[in-house]
């Protein structure tokens, strides 16, 4: 087995002479207390839940590794070690995927590894849940993205209903429509830290969009609440107050935004895989 300490790189590394590569960062941890989902299914950590064959962690990071835009990729788990003993050798021998260890704060571990060595700009965040991440959906995704600071995938609520009409997922409510998110999220540079900073103070609130946006004032709150904003110009509001560009990134694909929360969801995303590999 290969170490998790990863090995400083040359600034260099990974990038083309036009445009650098994308690190990919794929959050592994779980709840100091434990996942529910692990429970469930009878395993240790979550990410290493198997769906059709293969964990979750190993679909996650095997569709990433077929991306050309991707140089890098780096799991944070606080249990990196465990983690890496669960996947095939082919994977924790391949130089591209390494391991690092994470605290329990998901944000924190994110803004310690970004813009270093490890994780040099731009950055592309994910989950290990994520297990239905196609290339189409990578590939979508840096589509849309032109420069922004930050940028966060996002699946529009007709585009899952006419694909999934039973799916239960989390919306934000806006004018002109509800997105539920896709666990895809773009930090281009530096100027992205205050974000991921903001987000440490709000990552318990992640699942209530009107109480982030009231952490920027009344105004912009009151409007998220009436619904009298569109979610691309509440992004750019936020994202103004933080001296950064910040933009949704609005994806075609239905599966973007079914990750693995809960026993139906493992259900949903099990039926998926079958079909789409049996």
């Amino acid at each position: 087995m290969t170490p998790v300490e990863i090995p400083e790189i040359s600034s260099g590394a990974g990038q083309s002479d036009q445009h650098p590569l994308w690190t990919a960062i794929i959050l592994a941890g779980q709840r100091p207390e434990g996942d529910p989902m692990a429970v469930h299914c009878n395993v240790q950590y979550k990410a290493l839940i198997p769906i059709d064959g293969q964990t979750m962690l190993e679909r996650v990071a095997r569709t990433l590794l077929a991306s050309p835009s991707i140089g890098r990729i780096v799991v944070l788990a606080q249990s990196p070690e465990d983690l890496q003993a669960g996947l095939p050798p082919e994977l924790t021998n391949n130089a591209a995927l390494r391991f690092a260890r994470s605290t329990d704060g998901i944000a924190t571990s994110i803004h310690d590894v970004i813009g270093t060595d490890r994780a040099p700009w731009p950055v592309l965040v994910t989950t290990a849940d994520n297990a239905l991440l196609t290339r189409d959906i990578v590939d979508s995704f840096f589509q849309g993205h032109d420069g922004q600071d930050v940028a966060v995938g996002v699946v529009e609520r007709q585009t899952m209903l006419s694909a999934y009409p039973d799916a239960r997922r989390t919306w934000l409510k806006f004018r002109g429509g509800a997105y539920s998110g896709a666990n895809l999220f773009a930090l281009h540079n530096a100027a992205a830290k205050p974000a991921v900073a903001f987000w440490s103070a709000v990552e318990k609130d992640r699942k209530k969009g009107w109480k982030i946006f009231a952490h920027f004032g009344p105004w912009l709150l009151l409007r998220a609440l009436t619904r009298t904003i569109g979610f691309k110009d509440a992004m750019a509001q936020a994202g103004h107050r933080m001296a950064l560009r910040a933009e949704p990134i609005i994806l075609p694909i239905a599966e973007a935004a079914i990750d693995v929360d809960k026993p139906s969801d493992l259900e949903l995303v099990t039926g998926i895989l079958e079909r789409r590999e049996g």
